[in-house]
């Protein structure tokens, strides 16, 4: 290594630019070869550098939104629910939706694909630079309810509003006590109009009251949550049943 190398690469280490450190020897040999000017070889490696950096923000992204899998639309069968409108999943896939503050509530029996369509969406916006954070609605609440045992609430709900999209799978699931209940709808009312929330259910709206005991509090919720709303229909014939059929029929 000489002198000018290990000057260069100090450099690279003292302005933090690890990717171009890594390919600025390999990039200068092929601008040789390629008779490239200087400007093309910088800008070769700083686009290197840049590009690195991107990857790197998004994979931090996705990894603080905290998905327990990966899915994309890619392999979505969008045949198998003839009552979900495709265009307008597609469009959302665009993040317009969490631009303007808008939620996304998916309502459809169990096994239809409401996680892995929930995921997908999240994931393109984590790719889109947005924060995004998942989680199952019983999570949720008992997060809530130990942070409430714990007196961090008051800090909890300042961080609240720090994912522009928050997932909350599952509503429905499980009935909350009337504790559980009442954090749940504060934190929900806490975004409103402030932050995206996705929500899949199992449960027709008319039904929330089994999940939140409260008839004033569920309509107060439903009438934030569904104000400027996506709803998206996915009753249909779940995927894991038929993924079952057609193993025990092969």
């Amino acid at each position: 290594m000489t002198g000018k190398t290990m000057l260069i690469d100090a450099y690279f280490k003292q302005l933090k630019m690890p990717q171009a450190a890594k390919v600025y020897q390999s990039m200068a040999r092929e601008a040789s070869d390629n008779n490239l000017t200087y400007e093309e070889f910088l800008l070769g490696v700083l686009e290197q550098e840049v590009h690195q950096r991107d990857n790197n923000r998004i994979q931090r992204r996705i990894k603080q939104a905290t998905f327990p899998m990966i899915k994309t639309l890619d392999n979505f069968d969008f045949m198998a629910i003839p009552s979900l409108n495709k265009p307008k999943v597609l469009a959302l896939a665009n993040g317009e939706f969490i631009k303007h503050k808008e939620n996304v509530i998916m309502v459809g029996n169990a096994g239809v694909g409401k996680t892995h369509l929930t995921i997908s969406l999240a994931f393109a916006a984590c790719r889109q630079g947005f924060r995004v954070k998942f989680y199952t609605a019983a999570g949720l609440v008992n997060e809530l309810v130990a942070a409430q045992h714990e007196y961090r609430l008051n800090k909890m709900e300042k961080q609240w509003l720090t994912p522009d999209l928050v997932i909350i799978d599952e509503l429905g699931f499980v009935p909350f006590n009337k504790s559980g209940a009442e954090l749940l709808f504060q934190f929900c009312s806490s975004r409103y109009e402030r932050g995206s929330v996705i929500i899949t259910t199992n449960l027709e709206f008319a039904k929330w009251t089994e999940v939140f005991g409260d008839e004033q509090m569920t309509a107060a919720l439903l009438d934030r949550l569904t104000h400027r709303a996506h709803i998206l229909n996915m009753n249909g014939e779940s995927y894991r049943f038929r993924q079952s059929i057609s193993k025990n029929s092969s």
